[in-house]
């Protein structure tokens, strides 16, 4: 325990004296975050975004208006149906056509429902005679792009600070003789290991809190679920990420080789997590290979319950999924892990 402790004092102090690193750290995902909030705070609605629940018909005209994205949803069960009919809340889709109840669904405050139904009574009466589709109407305040992004910067910031945090300084270690000097010392490697992951997950945890804070002080984010909920996610997630940079650290000896492979996993990451751009209107294969990373269960959750305000039940896949990513890359990092 001696060891463990030096270590991680070590560590930790060697990070909050790299000046340039911290403030880095820091600064960058709240300049970021304020980024988007500016840029996007007056995005227009010019491509309106239409949920399909049910097979539609095959001569169904309103289906062929190029200005409209259309995202089929399939039908599990009331509850698919319900969450569906809650993003038209939220305005995350303009509209919900239900085909096999005959029902669309409008939110009477959004700015895109008079047009699109206009639109979509219009495309019945030419087509298909009389409107058989009702309308019902539901109501809710808009979902800013700014709540929809943060968990995505912050679940970014996460992955480089615990790749390149941990698994570049420990190749940087390995080239400069440190971990061979440290082999030739009582501090066994599982000591070291846990000591370094126990910073990192101390500075990270307590950096992402800060950025949270910072921009939630003048952006005042959407939070409809528990913070305690949303602190377990986050710790649990940043575990998942310092195991995937211990398992680089364990054997490279070049930081040029770690680097550029570390580069190679967590850009493809961010990229196919939906850290910016909702994916549901991706190929499918993409939203499937999404599952496998653990970056996307990070921000999936963390939407969930500051969104839609989630439970537990809401996000147990998505912990589960992290927990048993972190064992697999940390029983393999210990698996190959080498000294010199």
């Amino acid at each position: 325990m001696n060891s463990f402790i030096a270590l991680f004092r070590a560590r930790t102090l060697e990070f909050v004296r790299d000046r340039g690193t911290f403030f880095w750290n820091m600064f960058f995902p709240m300049i970021l975050v304020f980024g988007f909030a500016l840029a996007l705070s007056d995005a227009g609605t010019t491509v309106f975004t239409v949920g399909l629940i049910g097979e539609p018909p095959g001569d169904f005209d309103f289906l062929s208006i190029e200005q409209i994205e259309f995202i089929r949803y399939p039908i599990h069960d009331n509850a698919t149906v319900e969450s569906v009919v809650e993003r038209v809340r939220r305005h995350e889709l303009d509209m919900v056509i239900h085909f096999d109840s005959t029902e669309f669904y409008l939110n009477s405050e959004s700015d895109t429902a008079p047009l699109l139904r206009r639109i979509f009574e219009d495309s019945q009466t030419r087509d298909d005679g009389p409107a058989v589709f009702h309308e019902r109407q539901i109501s809710g305040q808009p979902i800013r792009y700014v709540d929809w992004v943060i968990p995505g910067v912050i679940g970014m910031n996460m992955l480089f600070s615990c790749l390149f945090g941990v698994g570049f300084v420990l190749v940087r270690y390995r080239k400069n003789g440190v971990l061979k000097r440290l082999k030739a010392t009582p501090v066994s490697a599982f000591s070291f290991v846990s000591a370094q992951a126990a910073s990192r997950l101390s500075i990270v945890f307590v950096t992402s809190t800060v950025v949270y804070a910072g921009t939630n002080a003048l952006l005042n984010f959407s939070m409809e679920g528990s913070y305690l909920l949303l602190a377990i996610l986050t710790l649990l997630a940043i575990v998942c990420m310092i195991s995937i940079g211990l398992l680089f650290a364990s054997r490279l000896r070049s930081e040029e080789l770690a680097g550029g492979v570390m580069n190679l996993v967590s850009f493809p990451m961010i990229i196919g997590s939906g850290v910016f751009f909702s994916l549901e209107g991706a190929p499918q294969a993409l939203q499937t290979a999404s599952r496998f990373l653990p970056l996307t269960h990070f921000v999936e959750g963390a939407r969930a319950i500051m969104i839609e305000g989630a439970g537990l039940s809401g996000i147990f896949t998505n912990l589960i999924a992290l927990a048993v990513f972190s064992l697999v890359f940390i029983a393999a990092s210990a698996l190959v892990f080498r000294w010199d």
